[in-house]
């Protein structure tokens, strides 16, 4: 699974309308956000670091809600956009979520160990849970 990351504005338009995951590394105003949906009709989740989500109005949290698309909160550590402009999650880690999802462990108890081992949020671990993870 891949999460599409953008770095400026300027990249919004360009991006394949196929995007489900994007990361912004940007302060994204109303008009970028409207932007993104409209460049990406099948996005599912928009993903911002902690320090830009208390900066997203009360307005796009309901229109996003009202599209249904997840706004998350989260970085993506180490990731080097000049080499990829995708992070990629690890297959093994998709297979380990997998694999305690078929153990019967709770969704509480797998994002708690994913998490602490990775280096996604829980509200990302959350949504992958919620997909059909196929590896």
């Amino acid at each position: 699974m891949k999460i599409r990351v953008v770095s400026s504005r300027e990249e919004i338009s360009t991006l394949n309308p196929n995007e489900r995951i994007v990361h912004l590394t940007f302060r994204p105003s109303n008009k970028d956000i409207f932007e993104l949906v409209e460049t990406c009709p099948r996005i599912e989740v928009i993903q911002l670091p902690k320090s830009y989500m208390a900066t997203v109005s009360k307005s796009i949290e309901m229109f996003l809600q009202m599209q249904r698309i997840q706004l998350l909160e989260g970085d993506i550590w180490g990731h080097r956009k000049d080499i990829n402009e995708y992070y990629v999650i690890p297959p093994l880690l998709l297979e380990n979520i997998k694999e305690m999802k078929i153990e019967g462990k709770s969704t509480e108890e797998i994002e708690k160990m994913v998490s602490s081992e990775s280096k996604l949020k829980p509200e990302m671990v959350a949504y992958l849970l919620t997909k059909e993870i196929s590896v």
